[in-house]
């Protein structure tokens, strides 16, 4: 098995030396991850997208993933211009083992650092690739694929076992981005586990399917293709770390005011007897009606949703709550703060869309979807078909005719 193994490998590589198409898309892969690390670490801006602001940890594991790749790139150069077979197997085992030690860990971080619900520990992943290095550093040591079979069977099984995790994590994601924020624009991650398939599926056929050409170009495309996504998902991903309100906000600032004078009675309800806090599965109905009057007074009053990218901590202060009590009032009203954002927001376009049309002005669903406190018209059209159940043509269209 080892010297087919070896001859195949031989075979390959002469194939490789040969071929000066594979030579050029090889550097090219090389030299755009390299890029794509500097630009990552140093480049301030943002070249994809200019108001996004992306999470730092994640731009700069992705560098270093992206590093990885490119240095990875320089380690297997050599190898395939060695004439001596014993020394590229030993020099191809040696990359290998450096795969397991960085690339695979570091890709399965990139994925983790995705999701910003909460920060995630990073050491279960070197500890879950720590057999994979162990066996690949005995093949090293005894410069042998005997252990291969092993290597492959765990590395499916680890992979089935992540992907599991990441399809339930993702989903718990978008549970927390709904109760959480109206405009989910720039902040969905399902794209994550489109590069999740593609790295496993790399690191599978890594694995399984090595030892010809076909099988080097495939990595390669794949490779480049990974990379540009990346690089446009880091961009376009905005960072959800819970920012303070903007001191200039003056209806933010007002309702603080407003939540600051209100009576003690409102605290009463929404902290229970004796003012301490309940437990959230313990809050009261008492409690619930009040969050509900506080959100008709403060919210809805003042018209707090016209505000982009109001999260439900800035509406929590806004009420004088927290947003763990108005989480829980959602969930008891059977929807999340995403809806009701959006609910307030689409009602408000379509009061503005029939005052417009009893005056007949001119207008633009995409000016009165700005002014009904949508920062994307894409994301208002999604939110208003699911709303509605049809597009916004549609139902203007209707509209009119009426």
């Amino acid at each position: 098995m080892y010297a087919k193994r070896l001859q195949t490998q031989n075979d390959m590589y002469e194939q490789i030396q040969e071929d000066a198409i594979f030579g050029m898309l090889y550097a090219v892969v090389a030299v755009l991850a390299a890029l794509g690390c500097v630009y990552l670490l140093f480049r301030r801006g943002n070249a994809f997208a200019a108001d996004v602001t992306p999470p730092l940890r994640l731009r700069r594991w992705t560098a270093a993933f992206l590093a990885v790749i490119a240095l990875g790139h320089v380690w297997y150069l050599p190898g395939t211009m060695m004439a001596d077979g014993e020394a590229v197997e030993r020099w191809t085992l040696i990359g290998a083992l450096l795969d397991c030690l960085l690339t695979i860990p570091v890709a399965l971080v990139v994925m983790l650092c995705m999701l910003q619900d909460k920060r995630r520990p990073l050491w279960p992943v070197w500890a879950a690739v720590a057999p994979l290095v162990i066996l690949m550093a005995w093949s090293v040591v005894t410069r042998s694929y005997a252990l291969l079979p092993w290597l492959q069977g765990y590395f499916l099984l680890a992979s089935i076992g992540f992907m599991i995790y990441m399809v339930f994590e993702v989903r718990q994601y978008g549970r927390w981005l709904r109760d959480n924020y109206a405009d989910l624009e720039h902040k969905e991650v399902w794209q994550s586990l489109l590069v999740l398939a593609v790295i496993m599926f790399l690191f599978v056929y890594y694995v399984m399917g090595y030892g010809s050409i076909t099988y080097e170009y495939i990595i390669q495309v794949s490779g480049l293709l990974l990379i540009g996504h990346l690089l446009w998902r880091v961009e376009t991903l905005q960072d959800l770390s819970f920012q303070p309100m903007a001191d200039g906000d003056i209806a933010l600032a007002e309702a603080q005011r407003a939540a600051a004078e209100a009576d003690e009675a409102d605290d009463d309800a929404l902290d229970g007897d004796g003012g301490r806090p309940q437990p959230a599965e313990g809050l009261s109905e008492a409690a619930i009606q009040e969050i509900g009057k506080l959100l008709h007074d403060r919210c809805e009053g003042n018209k707090l949703y016209l505000q982009t990218d109001l999260t439900s901590v800035q509406l929590a202060q806004a009420l004088g709550t927290n947003r763990t009590y108005l989480s829980l009032y959602f969930s008891r009203q059977g929807t999340t703060y995403n809806a009701y954002i959006n609910d307030l927001r689409i009602d408000c376009f379509v009061r503005l869309v029939r005052e417009a049309n009893a005056a007949q002005r001119p207008f633009t669903a995409q000016e009165l979807a700005a002014q009904s406190g949508y920062r994307s018209y894409r994301t208002f059209s999604v939110a208003f078909r699911q709303r509605k159940g049809q597009s916004v043509t549609a139902w203007m269209n209707e509209e009119e005719s009426a």
